[in-house]
């Protein structure tokens, strides 16, 4: 099978599955990750390898921007205190906490490499959040704070990542060194963020043609990515900072037909690759599980369990004591 008919064969069972979720009343995620392994199970489709370096150039622009866009300025601005102790000082903590325990587990694996997962599993998956959020129906900033959060930790939880993991390839690891190269990706990544969307919103005002003004801002938050991830900054945060900057001067530099029209592809945009993202993981079960290298299967879910416990229990030790903090 080509790869145009297997992409427009997922689309389809995307669009099947979030039907099927939104009647059942449960978060799409967790029925497209299982529609992705059933699919999986089927011997003729061929079987989906994906490159790790080419998802996060592909998925990673459009659905920060997206999640930037829905994002209104004023509300982030009003809740960054609690979105900064979220996406900052929750995912490291939680690193260390997920770390601790694992190496204690299993002590045979390196500290960097407990690390690394710690990093991985610390900052939660903003689709999902948004989905429970929604069906639950909590109060309106509470679902900002969630939505600023996941805009920034994933940035946070890359950077752990990539210490972690130069830490397990060199042997070496200083703080010093790690705090002062945090610093400049998050800075760094910013003004790249800015710069672009700045430059965006100048030829958006120059060209005022609804079709071309749409199409910059995806070229932005790719461009923006790109750029910082070329200079060794945070790519992460430039998207973010360039959809919160289209967010902000969206009123000014677009019609409000452009920017209901921009909405619109925004949201099928970030439909297609959220489900494209989950169904894909589903698709990788398989062959994750035949790659545990002999190791039992009941061993390493009882791990994920402790992991997750020790995720969610962080989680809700940090969120109390944080809320007294001096502001």
């Amino acid at each position: 099978m080509h790869v145009v008919e297997t992409v427009l064969g997922l689309l389809v069972a995307i669009c099947v599955l979030v039907v099927v979720a939104r009647k059942l009343s449960v978060p799409y995620p967790i029925l497209l990750v299982l529609g992705g392994l059933a699919l999986s199970l089927v011997p003729e489709l061929p079987r989906v390898e994906l490159d790790p370096e080419l998802v996060f150039v592909l998925f990673l622009p459009p659905l920060l921007c997206a999640a930037a866009w829905y994002t209104p300025w004023r509300d982030f601005r009003a809740n960054i205190r609690p979105i900064s102790l979220l996406a900052f000082g929750l995912v490291f903590v939680t690193t260390f906490a997920v770390a601790a325990v694992v190496h204690a587990l299993v002590p045979s694996i390196p500290w960097a490499a407990a690390f690394a997962l710690g990093a991985i599993v610390s900052p939660p998956d903003a689709v999902a959040a948004t989905a429970v959020t929604e069906s639950l129906g909590v109060p309106r900033r509470i679902t900002t704070i969630l939505g600023g959060e996941s805009l920034v930790n994933d940035a946070s939880g890359l950077v752990a990542y990539r210490f972690a993991v130069a830490a397990a390839v060199t042997g070496m690891f200083s703080p010093v060194e790690a705090a002062g190269r945090f610093v400049l990706l998050v800075v760094g990544g910013v003004a790249v963020g800015f710069a672009v969307g700045f430059a965006v919103a100048w030829l958006q005002k120059q060209i005022e043609d609804p079709p071309i003004e749409i199409a910059l801002t995806l070229f932005g938050a790719y461009g923006a990515y790109l750029l910082a991830e070329q200079w060794g900054l945070s790519g992460v945060l430039a998207v973010v900072t360039t959809g919160l900057y289209y967010r902000y001067r969206s009123p000014e530099i677009m019609s409000p037909a452009s920017r209901n029209q921009a909405t619109a592809v925004w949201q099928m945009l970030e439909f297609v690759f959220n489900g494209l993202a989950f169904i894909l993981i589903g698709l990788q079960l398989p062959y994750i599980l035949d790659n545990l290298g002999g190791r039992s299967l009941s061993t390493l879910l009882g791990y994920a369990a402790v992991v997750s416990v020790v995720v969610i229990g962080v989680r809700l030790l940090w969120v109390f004591p944080a809320t007294y903090l001096p502001r």
